[in-house]
């Protein structure tokens, strides 16, 4: 089997890095002619990070990164407050990672790269995928470098503009709101502690302002800075200016402007994530506000989810991932824009991000079905014993492209692979599990 993926952001790496250590042929293509070189989706939910920890790139995000700083509040340039934007956890034998991990997204891909190449899969820039047509059995894409090439399955990990989801026709239904426009990017500041988030606001309207978040791995800040008229300047003068505006002149000064864009809220889904043998995924399938970070990680499981079903293949098991992942990008969605809204409204609660931006949450289970863990929940981590009498954690042994049987106390020997014997007391309880109970786990950590 081999699959074609284009676009080469977090998404299509991951799905490159599942489906290549399951030993499926894959490549990726990105019409880009360099790597993207910003922070944009900086922030790595707990979901995320337990993604990553099963794909084996967990220590190095976790090691370039940092924990999101405690964010300092000037108002009319004079300090009134210091917040976090989320209490930090302790870890719970359940739940490895409680806090998310910021890491600009350009070095969040290239270490997804790197994992990638140890499988022998390298990117292709500057190749776009320029037209295509399908079959039952296969499908036949056009490459700007005019190659024709035949796959099993195409995804379309290419972006809100996505060219595979225009040419399968599907409605990307949603809205642009043009009346709120912000300047975003990277940019070193002297005269502000790098260990710290700022927010300075107006001194008339205190929710109206700039935010500069630090970034791991140098000196320099992720800014945000509202728009005003049809004014798009992205310079690093412009950029002064407004940091002059909000901080008060001689706060900050600005160097090394290395990303910047005119940022629009953009709220949209697709009407459908499948048509035949072509999938799409991420921004291609959803596009969110910044607000409570969720693109990247939902585009990140987005690709979990594709990953072992491609290379399961079955009808039902396809069909799934739709009915699975849209359902999902729609709730996600619900939560950044009331996020979003409590922002321009003034609502200083919309600083505070809630259990549910962490993905924990993330279930495919039967709505009606309200007992505390069942088929579609996420399989928690637990302390487990493994077969030499060690110590462990059950992530520990569920980590692969396969799925695990659980068995609790058994009594009889396993007879088949990726078994793990479950005796801790704790593990009990975490999976409610009764003994000679055995439950299922999928691919992607969830209960089958």
């Amino acid at each position: 089997m081999n699959v074609l993926i284009a676009g080469a952001g977090p998404t299509g790496l991951t799905l490159g890095i599942d489906l290549a250590r399951r030993g499926i042929a894959v490549r990726v293509i990105d019409k880009a002619t360099a790597f993207f070189d910003g922070s944009r989706g900086d922030g790595l939910q707990p979901r995320t990070l337990e993604v990553f920890e099963d794909l084996g790139v967990v220590d190095e995000v976790l090691q370039k990164g940092h924990p999101m700083p405690p964010i300092k509040i000037y108002v009319g340039g004079r300090l009134v407050d210091e917040r976090r934007m989320a209490p930090t956890l302790e870890p719970t034998p359940d739940v490895p990672y409680p806090n998310g991990s910021m890491l600009g997204q350009s070095r969040t891909e290239a270490i997804l790269r790197d994992k990638l190449a140890e499988y022998g899969v390298r990117v292709e820039l500057g190749t776009a995928i320029t037209g295509f047509s399908q079959t039952a059995d296969a499908v036949t894409a056009e490459l700007s470098t005019g190659e024709a090439l035949t796959a099993d399955y195409l995804v379309g990990a290419d972006g809100g503009s996505s060219f595979v989801r225009k040419h399968l026709g599907i409605a990307f239904v949603g809205t642009t709101d043009e009346s709120i426009r912000m300047l975003l990017g990277d940019v070193a500041a002297d005269g502000v502690d790098h260990e710290y988030g700022h927010w300075f606001g107006a001194a008339d309207n205190p929710m109206s302002g700039i935010v500069m978040t630090p970034l791991s791995g140098g000196d320099q800040f992720q800014f945000g800075a509202p728009l005003d008229g049809e004014d798009a300047d992205t310079s690093l003068e412009a950029l002064q200016e407004l940091v002059d505006k909000f901080a008060g002149e001689g706060t900050a000064k600005l160097r090394n402007l290395t990303w910047s864009t005119v940022w629009r809220p953009n709220v949209r889904l697709a009407e459908k994530f499948r048509v035949g043998r072509v999938f799409i995924a991420g921004d291609a399938a959803h596009v969110h506000p910044p607000t409570g970070g969720q693109g990247l990680n939902t585009g990140v499981q987005d690709a979990y989810n594709l990953g072992w079903k491609l290379a399961d293949g079955r009808a039902e098991v396809l069909a799934s991932y739709e009915i699975e992942r849209r359902a999902n990008a729609q709730r996600v969605l619900g939560i950044s824009e009331d996020l979003m809204q409590k922002h321009v409204d003034g609502d200083e609660s919309a600083l505070e991000r809630g259990e549910n931006t962490r993905q924990l949450d993330i279930s495919y289970r039967d709505p009606s079905d309200t007992r505390p863990l069942v088929s579609g929940d996420r399989a928690p981590d637990a302390p487990v014993i493994d077969a030499e009498g060690n110590k462990t954690r059950l992530f520990e042994l569920l980590r692969g492209p396969h799925e695990t049987l659980l068995r609790f106390a058994p009594t009889t020997p396993a007879s088949q692979p990726h078994t793990v014997d479950i005796t801790a007391p704790e593990a009990f309880a975490i999976y409610h599990a009764q003994p000679g109970d055995e439950i299922l786990v999928r691919p992607d950590g969830h209960l089958a």
